[in-house]
């Protein structure tokens, strides 16, 4: 494993500075840094790309034992049969259709109680400007108006 201890990264960089210079020691290590960084997100695309791998076998794995106990259980607890017997027709081969007779749906005896209809809403009326007709508008809410804050509280 590559291991620096501070007395020898100090010495590799008295080196590195007298070898390249101090005018070309700051594009090296802009260099060094890009290739440091491509280097490690192909190690996490990699990393990445062996999890799903595992992932995926193991979540087969996991589908394969869930398919054997799901198995298991039904040959020991087979399902019911079912509740209701079937009509004749359709044991005897004739699934021709079952006709049945429509309900009648008869008036209530004390009658059927309507909802009043709402009241309508009140009008307002005003004022043309120029002629003195009247004029139907509809009721208009206006938001209450915000307070005004002085400019000399603003400011403070």
């Amino acid at each position: 494993m590559l291991d620096f201890n501070a007395p020898e990264f100090l010495v590799v960089a008295i080196v590195a500075l007298l070898v390249i210079g101090p005018k070309d020691l700051p594009k090296l290590l802009r260099v060094v840094g890009k290739w440091v960084g491509r280097a490690r997100g192909v190690a996490r695309q990699f990393r990445s790309g062996i999890d799903t791998m595992i992932r995926e076998s193991e979540l087969a794995d996991m589908e394969k034992q869930w398919a054997a106990e799901n198995e298991r259980i039904m040959r020991e607890n087979p399902p019911a049969p079912p509740a209701l017997p079937m009509p004749m027709a359709q044991i005897e081969g004739d699934a021709g259709p079952v006709m049945v007779e429509q309900p009648v749906i008869l008036p209530e005896p004390g009658g059927v109680v309507e909802d009043p209809a709402p009241a309508p809403k009140p009008v307002r009326k005003r004022k043309a400007p120029t002629t003195g007709d009247t004029l139907e508008a509809p009721p208009v809410e206006m938001p209450a108006p915000k307070p005004r804050r002085s400019r000399a509280k603003a400011a403070s």
